[in-house]
């Protein structure tokens, strides 16, 4: 077995200066310090425990007037891999900082953007490039934030200025009461998230794309917003395929029906939410399944992707790629926007949506470098008006790539991909993709309940 070797994350965290700490304490809470500073400074994020798709209030007070420090935040996952961002700022004259009004000068982002330094947590230096911030901590205990405000400006590679103060904070996933089960049913997989209360509750079944197996993170957080979501896993996870071969509808309807069934949900109707790959699935399931009454395509596409789909006489080829038109960066990075083969030159492939007599949004990034998510979404609308349909919306969002997941999500600039075990593009700028976000998590709930109930 090869062990790596990481410096503590205390002194990534605090400098190497023993000089800038008195008292060091490691807990089952990790490393802490009692006191990191001689002056009066004090620095708040509130909420300090809250639902990871809120935002926070952060502030520091009790600096020297236009005081030059750097704020950081860090985690450790339950992997034990460290993630970091920072940014540089200058209190005011007062030295007070408010990060709702105060730009970041440098560091990880520029600007003013309250919630930055979540927003742009990334493996640290020492760490593989390219991780995802694992999503593990679902009902049973919160992720842990670090932060802290350091004298003088530094970048993420430098060693620190003096601490001066420091603040952890806890996201959660989950409301007190929400109940997670998990589901081995007939032919499905999968966890069922039952949000606190009586209930009976919106039902919604969440999809993702081609990264494969389980994934709650999502599922969990909309039942902590009042829908009872089943987390749907189609390849990867226990007894199913490993890999993505065929798919079959029928699949997707027995997991429709099971969750009309279940006491604690209401219908009449169930929705669908799904990213990327599940973005068509999404689609396909409100088209062909009657049951299905508001889908959310988050970077989809209008025609079936990467695997044929198959529901009782009907068959979806699907679209084919062209590795040819793979674009590799200096960095080593691949561009495979241009790899889709266009929907309008295989019209067997395309969802007939006009079919669909639920409702359906659309969310898209318009810099998104996995495939041209805007367009689709726009010829999807074409054909849905043609056919005199107006039962869709759209949410179209500048500088913003193709991973639009809740708000808690920090950018990613990049991805590792399944099958080619290489960085690919996914395009997107930190705060803008970040900051749609947020809106459009608001607004997909809003979709939800709106026609749900």
């Amino acid at each position: 077995m090869m062990l790596r070797l990481q410096p503590p994350p205390l002194l990534w965290l605090f400098g190497a200066s023993r000089a800038a700490l008195r008292v060091v304490t490691r807990g089952r809470g990790g490393l802490g310090v009692r006191s990191v500073s001689d002056g009066p400074v004090k620095l708040t994020a509130t909420p300090s425990k809250s639902l990871a798709d809120e935002p926070l209030a952060i502030q520091a007070e009790g600096l020297g007037a236009e005081q030059a420090v750097t704020l950081r935040a860090q985690v450790v996952t339950e992997q034990g891999q460290l993630f970091a961002s920072c940014g540089q700022y200058r209190a005011d004259g007062g030295g007070r900082l408010v990060l709702s009004q105060s730009p970041s000068l440098g560091g990880d982002y520029e600007g003013v953007a309250p919630m930055g330094l979540l927003w742009t947590l990334a493996p640290a230096p020492m760490e593989q490039p390219y991780l995802k911030l694992s999503q593990a901590h679902l009902t049973g205990s919160p992720m842990y934030i670090d932060l802290c405000v350091h004298s003088g400006h530094s970048g993420k590679n430098a060693i620190p200025g003096q601490p001066l103060a420091k603040q952890r904070i806890e996201r959660w996933y989950s409301k007190p009461g929400l109940r997670r089960i998990r589901l081995r049913e007939g032919n499905i997989r999968g966890s069922i998230f039952i949000p606190p209360g009586d209930g009976p509750f919106p039902g919604l079944i969440d999809l993702f794309g081609d990264e494969g197996g389980l994934i709650e993170f999502r599922a969990c957080l909309l039942a902590s917003r009042g829908f009872a979501t089943l987390a749907l896993p189609y390849f990867g996870f226990e007894d199913l395929p490993m890999t993505m071969t065929d798919l079959h509808l029928e699949y997707f309807e027995e997991a429709v029906n099971y969750l009309k069934k279940h006491p604690k949900v209401k219908g009449p109707g169930i929705g669908v939410i799904g990213s990327s790959k599940g973005g068509d699935l999404a689609l396909s399931m409100i088209t062909f399944l009657p049951q299905v009454v508001a889908s959310v395509c988050i970077s989809g596409c209008h025609a079936n992707t990467i695997t044929d789909l198959h529901y009782k006489d009907m068959h979806l080829p699907s679209l084919s790629y062209n590795v040819d038109r793979i674009i590799v960066s200096d960095s080593g990075i691949l561009d495979m926007s241009k790899t889709l083969e266009n929907p309008s030159t295989n019209k067997g492939s395309t969802i007939p949506l006009e079919k669909a007599e639920g409702h359906i949004l659309f969310v898209v990034g318009e810099d998104d470098k996995i495939w041209d998510s805007k367009l689709f979404a726009e010829e999807a609308i074409k054909r849905l008006k043609k056919n005199g349909k107006d039962n869709y919306k759209l949410l179209s969002y500048p500088g913003t790539g193709h991973c639009i997941d809740p708000p808690c999500s920090p950018f990613r600039p990049a991805k590792i991909d399944r099958l080619f075990g290489l960085p690919v593009l996914l395009g997107g700028e930190a705060i803008k993709h970040c900051s749609a976000q947020q809106d459009a998590w608001e607004k997909i709930q809003e979709f939800l309940r709106l026609h749900l109930g």
